[in-house]
């Protein structure tokens, strides 16, 4: 709790800091428990004060801003001492970028591409060309992944339009932690105000270079084009980056503005479908294609569908980012069952097999809730796709579920005009009893055994026998 101030969160660990400009907390919105993030501008800091123009400017930009790849303004609470902007749950870019993984090279290439040269590139794009305004501090710092993976742009402090004399951009632009790590040549040769002869574009653009090579080499000085007399970036520089998007880190990067590539041109050129240098890294990466598919996979044919779970998802199981499983890839399979495809054969083990990886306290809502849902359908093949692929998820249920979600549907198996379903609820008994009340093994199950033991099914008498003996020690 911070002293003096009125707060609409829990706030929780310190997450990062940019030097004393601003802290980010991990937090929690009380009256529904969802997970935010807020960033604290302290204004009582002595290194702050002259700063402070700065840090109500972005606070003006995210309250006036909404765009989807924009970071995402929920509340604001201000005192004397401090703003605290209150925002859906991010995590800052170098922060993500150091715990990334690099045993899986493919992975990481995939969704870097998509999250930089897609999401990063179209809100800044939208400044400066519907906008006509200059970000002006595109920087690692600047970026924020959400908890699904997504890139979201923030750092508004000098976001101001390059045409009126008075920017803060111009007036305060030197003011910003390490300013000049990511100022443009014209900058750093004629100060701020040599933005005003620029294209509006140069200056973002210029920093987006910077950026991508920051993204692919993290733990890379900048490249030699960065420091005067800044030559153009050469084979030697490339480090990590991907040979497709080379060719438009040179063009980012290029000394001479009016040649500089803009964030508009690296979109446009990320999704063509022609030929040439660059052309269609975005339009033909992985994970965007994922995306698309799963956007449509409800209106999608069965063909289409098939095509996604079989030789898409199934195939690369494996090798997607986690957030983009949790919050992508799972949500969209554990709907799709509820429109009635023949498909729920493939997708129940899909959802198992991506579940694997989950984290304990969100398997029972992201894993374990989807496939329970199946057992209250009336499609024969809906309930033996949960049946068939109980084993893989029952010790990970617990008693509350199982008492309470799926004994008072399982039940109606042992009464279905379906021989496989009234064999097959059998068989799940085993892997569910020692979760069963007393109340349900001695009284409910009974009567339902008692009844079977006549079924016509010989099969379903014998496993019925086997069950009662295996039941012995419970009931």
């Amino acid at each position: 709790q911070k002293s003096g101030l009125n707060l609409l969160f829990s706030l929780g660990a310190k997450v990062y800091s940019c030097e004393t400009f601003w802290t980010l907390y991990d937090a929690i919105k009380p009256e529904d428990g969802s997970l935010v993030s807020v960033f604290e501008y302290g204004l009582t800091h002595p290194l702050n004060k002259s700063t402070i123009p700065l840090a109500r400017n972005s606070l003006r930009k995210l309250r006036t801003i909404r765009h989807p790849d924009v970071l995402k303004l929920i509340d604001v609470v201000e005192s004397d001492s401090a703003i605290c902007i209150m925002t859906e749950r991010v995590c800052p870019l170098p922060l993500v970028l150091s715990q990334s993984s690099s045993n899986v090279p493919r992975q990481r290439e995939d969704w870097l591409i998509r999250e930089f040269q897609l999401e990063l590139s179209i809100s800044p794009a939208f400044f400066n060309d519907s906008a006509s305004s200059t970000h002006g501090n595109v920087r690692p710092n600047a970026v924020f992944i959400t908890p699904s993976g997504e890139w979201k742009l923030g750092g508004f402090e000098v976001l101001s339009n390059p045409k009126d004399d008075i920017s803060v951009i111009y007036t305060m632009g030197g003011l910003m932690p390490d300013a000049m790590a990511c100022a443009l040549p014209e900058v750093k040769k004629e100060g701020w105000s040599a933005l005003k002869d620029l294209p509006v574009p140069a200056s973002d653009g210029y920093a987006l270079g910077l950026l991508l090579h920051a993204v692919f080499n993290p733990t890379h000085p900048p490249p030699p084009t960065a420091q005067p007399p800044h030559p153009p970036p050469q084979v030697s520089s490339r480090g990590a980056i991907p040979l497709s998007v080379f060719p438009s880190f040179k063009k980012l990067l290029n000394p001479n503005a009016k040649l500089r590539m803009s964030f508009k041109n690296l979109l446009d050129i990320g999704m063509a479908e022609s030929d040439g240098e660059g052309h269609g890294v975005v339009v033909h990466n992985r994970l965007v294609k994922v995306c698309d598919g799963l956007d449509g996979f409800t209106l999608s044919s069965e063909s289409d569908k098939a095509s996604l779970l079989h030789r898409t998802l199934k195939e690369s199981a494996y090798s997607f980012p986690p957030g983009f499983v949790s919050y992508r890839i799972l949500p969209c399979l554990a709907s799709a069952p509820g429109f009635g495809s023949a498909s729920v054969a493939t997708i129940v083990p899909l959802v198992l097999q991506f579940g694997k990886n989950i984290a304990p306290d969100d398997y029972g809502s992201v894993v374990v809730a989807p496939p329970v849902k199946l057992l209250a359908s009336a499609d024969c093949g809906t309930r033996i796709a949960f049946l068939d692929n109980l084993p893989d998820f029952a010790e990970k249920l617990d008693e509350k579920i199982v008492v309470d979600k799926i004994w008072p549907n399982l039940q109606t198996g042992f009464t279905d005009t379906v021989s496989v379903i009234r064999e097959a609820t059998v068989c799940a008994i085993v892997l569910l009893s020692p979760k069963l009340s007393d109340r349900i093994l001695s009284n409910e199950l009974l009567r339902h055994l008692a009844r079977l033991q006549s079924d016509p099914e010989a099969s379903i008498r014998t496993n019925i026998s086997e069950l009662v003996r295996k039941l012995e020690g419970h009931i």
